[in-house]
């Protein structure tokens, strides 16, 4: 698709909305030749302008995707703004511990020697058995995890003493011992009974937990990060931890299996207090870091436009990075065109035609082809023969051969074959030999309650979600955000709204976080895994659950300013706090965005797009559902990497929606053919394809559910559920060897049975040698 004779350019920045500008243009200036003042914060998108189709024409937002935000930022978000005046207690815990056995020196004044020696002195503390000693005992472990702040001045020298601390709590062991208290913890049924009594629950009901939590979710973040400075030593116990945390930290099972055993019981109604923020994201730190591998690029460096994306295309060419960062895509990457020539101002810059990616081809696409040329030169079909193309004409021959060339067989292709392979010689085939990895450990930890976990956690997305109306059978997820004591003061309230808001969004964010993350690894690691997850993720309503959350004002939800940045720790722990004010709370930070907010959007997106690519019955629940409008709306956020995933669910549904709404969303079209991979037989824009006809959409989802089913007894259910294919003893001697359990009955009656069945009955011994 062309315009003004030349191609459209593909190159970095947004999609949509976005207007080429010549070189020369001057800034826009006043009345006194000054650049003009652009408008802040709500009031600059308030007075946007719209085009034809409704696309605003706001700024390009600076955004860069990653596993997770800036270290500080992913520390502060551990805290509610409510849970402040602990941090200081916590320091009193440590200081009259560490008092009582080094005398006049502080902690960052004595050896390393006797570093370890109160570290062990902590972790024995953790053993009494009255609780209040155990609970300051625990604080002073959590002030040492924080960078015992009291005794640094700047926020990097805590977050320096934080590596120091983390890693020497590590060393001794404490990981494992907070593991076994957060086990008793969860077992407690005494405060689990009084939670559920209890009218309003509130910050004290969870602060046993909480404490450990914080130290948990602490250690695994800062692990987590790697550094040049690292030495051997770290990198090592870095390696080992990761181990512990996906194999045999606790019941021999995952770490990851005790914390949704947590979501689950706390959406039962049965632990209302909870902290379920601080759950998620260790849960969801704990699968990142537990899977962490190094990713392998997919770009083609001697043919830059023939690029395996896997970003593009995520859902069928994944790469080997299971975290959520993977490959820059072709909007963002710079290499992917030519360096430019400079021209003069007057002439049109010229860039190479074509599309920056290589298009795919599946083998279905080949069969369907030949097919229907077959059909309809011959008059007559071949089945699944892609090779025969005799009386075909001589263009059809060339069509097959570009096909062929850029035929892709994707990993989840090969695994299906295989698994049939199995089902077809269940004898013959013999017991499948698969890795351990993380991600298979994991997914047979979950395998007996996942429907439950995915559940669970749509459950309280939906509580989360800020479309979401309060109920009262909804579930309560602020108990680990109201104080004790509600505020009194229009101060107070502002505060807490703020850290209410606050708190949701970022339960929102690691929810959406952990879902990707687990679909990502299943599907790395076995087709059949990601579908079962996929499949009840589905069963859950979670397609209309995230249509739903973007049913909003989305650039609202965007330029959301929930937090206060000078309570945000450690910048609240080494420096003075200004007095606070209703006017410097509604100002809220200068950010042009809310990192968190995007990178929940973009994740809820891909979410979708996995759970839809080639399923036909839940694209049509996309159409159902009337997404359209709501994803065309979410078009607003000038930012690449969402607008990709926008359009690609735009794309899949194009054909259904109707020749009346391509017409009056051309701008919408040309952005889907500019930036979206497209397949070389791809009639995504119109209703001819096959598979845009009426389909059996149930029988689809049976059909899938009936593999998946067949898998997971196949690989992971031992008994033999068959008896036809139980192993048979052919050994004369140990089968008359048996002791065989004889009815009571029949031994009663056994001289009567020798009687009537062998003496009375004449044998005739000729006929038997005959």
């Amino acid at each position: 698709m062309e315009t003004g004779g030349g191609p459209l350019p593909v190159g970095p920045g947004p999609v949509l909305g976005t207007a080429p500008v010549p070189a020369a243009t001057p800034p826009a200036n006043n009345s006194f030749g000054k650049p003009r003042a652009l408008p802040k914060g709500r009031e600059f998108f308030r007075n946007q302008r719209k085009d034809s189709e409704g696309f605003s024409e706001s700024p390009d937002l600076e955004f860069e995707y990653s596993d997770s935000d800036k270290w500080a930022a992913e520390l502060s978000e551990l805290y509610s703004y409510t849970e402040g005046p602990e941090l200081h207690l916590n320091r009193k815990c440590f200081e009259d511990e560490f008092k009582t056995h080094v005398k006049d020196k502080k902690w960052t004044e004595v050896d390393i020697s006797e570093h370890q020696a109160h570290a062990m002195r902590l972790l024995d503390g953790l053993e009494v058995t009255a609780r209040e000693k155990r609970l300051k005992v625990a604080r002073a472990i959590l002030y040492m995890a924080q960078g015992t702040f009291g005794e640094c001045n700047s926020e990097g020298e805590v977050q320096q003493w934080m590596r120091y601390n983390v890693f020497l709590l590590l060393e001794v062991g404490t990981f494992t011992a907070l593991v076994e208290l957060l086990s008793m913890e969860i077992d407690n049924s005494a405060a689990c009974s009084n939670a559920v009594r209890k009218p309003a629950i509130s910050l004290a009901d969870s602060t046993d937990l909480r404490v450990l939590l914080n130290i948990m979710y602490l250690m695994v973040e800062t692990i987590r990060q790697e550094t040049d400075e690292d030495n051997p030593e770290w990198r090592a116990m870095r390696e080992t931890f990761r181990t512990d945390l996906g194999v045999s930290l606790y019941n021999n099972e995952p770490f990851s299996v005790m914390l949704f055993g947590m979501v689950t019981k706390f959406c039962s109604g049965h632990a209302p207090h909870f902290p379920m923020k601080k759950v998620l994201l260790l849960l969801w730190k704990t699968v990142l870091a537990l899977m962490k591998q190094d990713n392998l690029d997919a770009y083609n460096e001697k043919d830059p436009y023939k690029t395996e994306d896997p970003r593009e295309d995520d859902d069928e060419n994944e790469d080997n990075d299971n975290s959520l960062e993977t490959e820059t895509f072709p909007l963002e990457r710079e290499e992917v065109l030519p360096p430019p020539i400079p021209h003069p101002t007057c002439e049109r810059l010229s860039l190479p035609k074509g599309l920056p990616w290589a298009p795919k081809v599946r083998e279905k696409d080949i069969e369907t082809f030949l097919e229907s040329s077959r059909s309809k030169f011959i008059g007559y079909t071949l089945g699944c023969d892609t090779d025969t193309v005799v009386g075909l004409p001589r263009p059809i021959h060339e069509s097959i051969k570009t096909l062929k060339q850029h035929k892709y067989i994707a990993i989840a292709e090969v695994q299906i074959k295989k698994e049939e392979e199995y089902l077809k010689k269940p004898l013959s085939a013999g017991d499948e030999e698969f890795d351990l990895t993380p991600a298979e450990v994991l997914y047979q930890g979950i395998l007996p309650s996942l429907p439950q976990y995915m559940i669970a956690l749509l459950k309280i997305l939906l509580a989360a979600a800020p479309t979401s109306k309060a109920k009262t059978d909804s579930i309560n997820i602020l108990a680990d955000v109201l104080p004790e004591e509600m505020p009194t003061t229009v101060l107070q309230s502002m505060k807490l709204g703020v850290d209410v808001n606050r708190h949701k969004e970022i339960i929102v964010k690691a929810i959406s976080a952990v879902l990707l993350l687990l679909l990502k690894h299943f599907k790395l690691n076995h087709i059949y895994q990601f579908e079962y997850m996929a499949q009840h993720l589905v069963f859950a309503n979670c397609i209309p659950l995230i249509l739903k959350f973007f049913n909003q004002n989305i650039m609202s939800y965007i330029t959301a300013k929930n937090s206060i940045s000078v309570l945000d720790f450690p910048y609240c722990v080494v420096h003075e706090l200004p007095e606070l004010t209703a006017e410097s709370l509604e100002a809220g930070d200068n950010n042009q965005f809310c990192w968190r907010n995007l990178f929940s959007c973009i994740n809820l997106l891909r979410i979708l797009n996995k759970l839809t690519k080639w399923k036909h019955s839940r694209t049509m629940m996309l159409v159902v559902f009337k997404s359209a409008p709501i994803l065309k709306r979410a078009l607003k956020v000038k930012q690449a990497m969402m607008q990709l995933y926008v359009l690609k669910l735009l794309k899949v549904q194009t054909k259904y929606l109707g020749r009346q709404w391509r017409k009056s969303n051309m701008k919408t079209m040309s952005a889907i053919y500019q930036k979206v991979r497209h397949r070389l037989n791809d009639d995504w824009a119109y209703g001819n394809d096959l598979d845009a006809r009426p389909w059996d959409f149930q029988a689809e989802e049976c059909a899938l559910r009936a593999n998946i089913e067949r898998f997971n007894s196949r690989r992971y259910d031992k008994s033999p559920s068959n008896p036809d294919f139980a192993p048979v003893d052919n050994c004369l001697q140990s089968v008359l060897g048996q002791q065989l359990a004889l009815p009571e009955e029949f031994q009663m009656n056994y001289d009567l049975w020798l009687e009537r069945e062998v003496f009375s009955k004449p044998i005739s011994w000729e006929e038997l040698l005959q």
